[in-house]
């Protein structure tokens, strides 16, 4: 048997993340569209005009704790693959620290200066006093969001994935029992809604910090010298930047839209704009549950240098977010009273208007879908140049661009047929700057999502079951690879070694074991993934054990566990 790598391991470690983080996507997303359902059910359409003048800092306060919870997130699972336990500790409570702090004085500030928010946010005078209740009990709950969305993104890292998907979905359930109860029954309007999201936020903030009383987390508060604290701050801010402008974007992109749309078509164009925002919204949860799910994935095995891996993952990722795309875009096409329905549109002039909006702005569903995806493989592997420029081309320039010149062109229709035109023209960006790139690259970079390539050195990858059978042949298979007899031998040796020992000490319930084998000329490094119950590879009582044996015929021997997967690295010189 050759045992050649078939990626079931990865896939099932995908799956496994894949399905919770979807459910948490949907369940943390999901606060936006209730609102706009129950606002639109109990108070009329007209008054998602009021929540889309609020979106511009709903958007900023993503931008929050996308820059500090998922750039730190994405440090601290690099930083776990590096076996520096210390730094991740640092990056986990630097991160909680700071999210508190800012979400602290942006609630106090939008509570103090309230009124200067609404002016920026809101240009009607008809709509300001709305505008303005609706602020002030969502910036209530600023603080209590960003320390739970911040939160939560460390308790995936370190696999408390259900209690992610809980807390989220207790923000949800929150907020739509005080949506009926204080728009319904105690008729209060557009505050009710307010004050039901931030209920759902403070509910969700405590529940989500049961997490740092467990006994079984291994993310730890820590002391951090004064000294350091500005260079983490400045690698969070590195990595979380091109995630984090997203949302950035999007308040300036919002606010400058919002007035051009407002200026043609008045509060319809608002509300309409609202729909088609909030259609995309939808389309966004279940796209973000499949893009965070390459994000620790894809950072990880990156920094081991396991390129296929990323590859796999990454060409997995792309089916599903496509298939997501291509449903709601028939969806929206073929039925877009979905859209009327569900945000009560009943006014009959509105209505021929409003299918026709949502019929063109569904054609651009595979586009941002492909956009998002790449834009969050990139900041995971560390292409931060090329996240930046996306993220500044599909965020603001390419809608703002379009939509002015094609406002200009053809008016109202110019306007939704440049939010299609934007996210095609950013895949026609990302086509050509990878073409660019893999051509100057000399073989290191190729394809659309510029995989990387091992240069001047020789990898072979093998998956085996968890028998010793396989562990042996494998170990025979291994040792005809390498011409030194010595170094041979110490492969083989420690292959069999530590596959049989983990074999051993698992009760043999180990059905799968990635071995991936890296010649350097310098050194070998042996890396082994397998599910189930760790090794102590300190063991060395006994000298006849496997792991004592290892130990001696190897230059150093690492371990971590991340993603719910056991990883040894080996070195051999």
């Amino acid at each position: 048997m050759t045992y050649e790598r078939n990626f079931n391991l990865l896939n099932r470690k995908f799956r496994e993340l894949f399905f919770p983080t979807l459910m948490a996507s949907i369940a943390g997303n999901f606060a936006i569209l209730v609102d706009a359902f129950f606002i639109s059910m109990f108070l009329g359409s007209t008054f998602l005009s009021v929540v889309q003048s609020i979106e511009p800092l709903v958007a900023f306060i993503n931008a929050v704790y996308w820059l500090i919870g998922l750039g730190e997130s994405i440090l601290c699972k690099m930083a776990r693959a590096d076996f520096d336990n210390e730094k991740g500790n640092a990056y986990f409570t630097i991160s909680i620290i700071a999210t508190i702090i800012v979400g602290l004085i942006i609630t106090l500030s939008a509570i103090i200066f309230q009124d200067s928010y609404v002016q920026l946010l809101c240009n009607s005078t008809q709509l300001k006093p709305f505008v303005g209740q609706y602020f002030f009990f969502y910036a209530l709950g600023i603080v209590f969001e960003c320390y739970m969305v911040c939160l939560a993104y460390f308790i995936k890292t370190d696999g408390f994935i259900n209690m992610q998907f809980r807390a989220f979905l207790l923000c949800n359930v929150v907020n739509i029992v005080f949506d009926v109860i204080l728009m319904k029954f105690f008729n209060m309007g557009i505050s009710g809604a307010a004050i039901a999201t931030t209920i759902g936020h403070i509910v969700s903030a405590i529940y989500i910090t049961i997490y740092l009383v467990k006994s079984d987390r291994t993310l730890r508060f820590i002391k951090i010298k004064t000294s350091k604290i500005i260079g983490y701050l400045a690698d969070i801010c590195k990595a979380g930047f091109s995630g984090s402008s997203i949302p950035l974007y999007t308040t300036i992109r919002l606010i400058l839209l919002n007035a051009l749309i407002a200026g043609i078509l008045g509060e319809m164009g608002l509300s309409a704009y609202n729909m088609c925002y909030n259609a995309l919204y939808l389309v966004d949860i279940f796209i973000l549950g499949a893009v965070q799910s390459i994000l620790p994935i894809s950072a990880v095995y990156y920094k081991e240098e396991d390129f296929n891996g990323v590859d796999y993952v990454t060409k997995r990722s792309l089916k599903i977010v496509v298939a997501f795309a291509l449903f709601f875009s028939a969806l929206f096409i073929l039925f877009p009273q979905v859209v009327l329905f569900l945000f009560n549109v009943n006014n009959p002039s509105d209505i021929p208007v409003i299918m026709n909006i949502i019929r063109i702005f569904s054609i651009s569903f595979i586009a941002f879908a492909v956009n998002s995806l790449y834009m969050f493989y990139a900041e995971s592997v560390q292409y931060n140049k090329l996240a930046n420029m996306i993220t500044l081309l599909q965020g603001l320039i390419f809608p703002v661009l379009f939509a002015y010149l094609l406002t200009a062109l053809w008016g109202a229709d110019g306007f939704w047929i440049s939010l299609v035109v934007s996210e095609f023209a950013t895949v026609l960006f990302i086509f050509i700057y990878s073409k660019i790139i893999a051509h100057r690259s000399n073989g290191e970079y190729s394809g659309f999502f510029l995989n990387r390539r091992h240069k001047g050195i020789l990898v072979f990858e093998y998956t085996i079951t968890g028998n010793i059978d396989d562990a042996v042949n494998l170990s025979e298979n291994i040792q005809k690879l390498f011409n030194d007899k010595r170094i041979s031998l110490l492969v083989r040796m420690a292959i069999e070694d530590m596959v049989v020992q983990i074999i051993n000490i698992n009760d043999e319930i180990v059905d799968l074991i990635d071995v991936i084998i890296k010649d350097n000329d310098d050194y070998i490094l042996i890396s082994i993934k397998y599910s189930g119950i760790c090794i102590d590879i300190t063991e060395d009582e006994n000298m006849e054990s496997n792991i004592a044996i290892l130990r001696n015929i190897s230059e150093k021997i690492d371990y971590s566990q991340i993603l719910g997967l056991n990883n040894i690295i080996i070195t051999i010189k």
